[in-house]
């Protein structure tokens, strides 16, 4: 039975357009030559909603964009079959580098800031959000803010979206991630460090780390998703504390595996999934997202191979 989800709205202030280079034996202070390229529409939530997609569930892609490259961005997703409703600006929308170096097993990711943007553009994009959702949908709020915002905006936006009768869930850092998390979000997703900062102290070992997260859900955060990056991750709420097992896969990039574990989320809620099989995919889509060039979504035939391999444990003692 679903749980009254509608719609699913990904929110992303500063997308990017992702250039993924494979580039064998990189190094500095000398000529380098690229074996392959390949250009994709990113950013956290746009990555989400390409994932969502792939899961078979539909989802409307908000944010900021502006110049050439935010046309190709938005070209993109809607060739993609991804809804759109995008605020426009005439700053050009940021390129980020991936460097992929098969031989030296390394990814190099380097990223331009995000311009600035006003007041007005900012409460624009709220109000293509609001406009789209009714009570018990979904808006993810993903990555960074624009140059300059004021580090309470998602904290802001959550307790707006709250009144309205939606669920937010969010995943973002430093400051934002602080601020959003007192403004008790449906769902967050912190990896380990981000989790210790959000507690004000340090975290020792996975049962310190699920304690810690009950402590999030205890002051009003519904779940608390653990990226622990090779080691799997923590998913927590009041009633239960499991643990996914990381699964050993080829890397071929990480960029968006965290994103693809957000997506899955909002996809079992979307499906009304148990959470258990909800946190199992979610692994499954994460590990094969790592198998994937550049930032596009996974492979779901790879997806299906790896989900009879994903171990889910509940810890006991908390």
């Amino acid at each position: 039975m679903k749980r009254g989800v509608r719609m699913i709205v990904t929110v992303t202030l500063t997308p990017a357009l992702d250039k993924t280079v494979v580039l064998p034996g990189f190094a500095m202070d000398q000529v380098n030559r690229i074996k392959s390229l390949r250009l994709d529409a990113g950013g956290k939530g746009i990555n989400v909603s390409k994932v969502l997609k792939a899961l078979g569930t539909d989802s409307l892609a908000t944010g900021i964009l502006g110049g050439g490259t935010g046309r190709y961005i938005e070209k993109s997703l809607r060739e993609m079959g991804i809804a759109c409703d995008f605020a426009w600006v005439e700053q050009e929308t940021r390129t980020n580098l991936k460097v992929v170096d098969p031989e030296n097993h390394t990814n190099t990711d380097i990223n331009e800031p995000g311009a600035s943007v006003g007041e007005d553009v900012l409460e624009a994009v709220f109000e293509k959000t609001a406009a789209a959702v009714k009570p018990g949908d979904i808006v993810v709020l993903a990555g960074k803010a624009p140059a300059g915002t004021r580090d309470t905006i998602f904290a802001e936006w959550i307790t707006r979206l709250k009144a309205l009768g939606v669920q937010a869930y969010m995943d973002a850092d430093a400051a934002l991630l602080i601020a959003g998390a007192k403004a008790g979000p449906a769902m967050i997703k912190p990896n380990d460090a981000e989790l210790a900062r959000l507690l004000g102290r340090e975290l020792h070992g996975l049962e310190d780390m699920a304690a810690a997260a009950r402590e999030l859900v205890a002051g009003g955060i519904g779940t608390v998703v653990v990226s622990l990056g090779g080691d799997g991750a923590l998913f927590v709420t009041k009633d239960e504390a499991l643990r996914g097992k990381g699964l050993k896969v080829p890397v071929q990039s990480t960029v968006g595996a965290g994103d693809s574990m957000m997506a899955t989320m909002a996809h079992g809620a979307e499906r009304g999934l148990p959470f258990r099989d909800t946190c199992k995919l979610a692994m499954a889509v994460s590990a094969a997202t790592v198998m994937t060039p550049g930032t596009q979504a996974a492979d779901m035939n790879v997806v299906r191979d790896l989900l009879n391999k994903v171990e889910i444990e509940t810890l006991q003692s908390i």
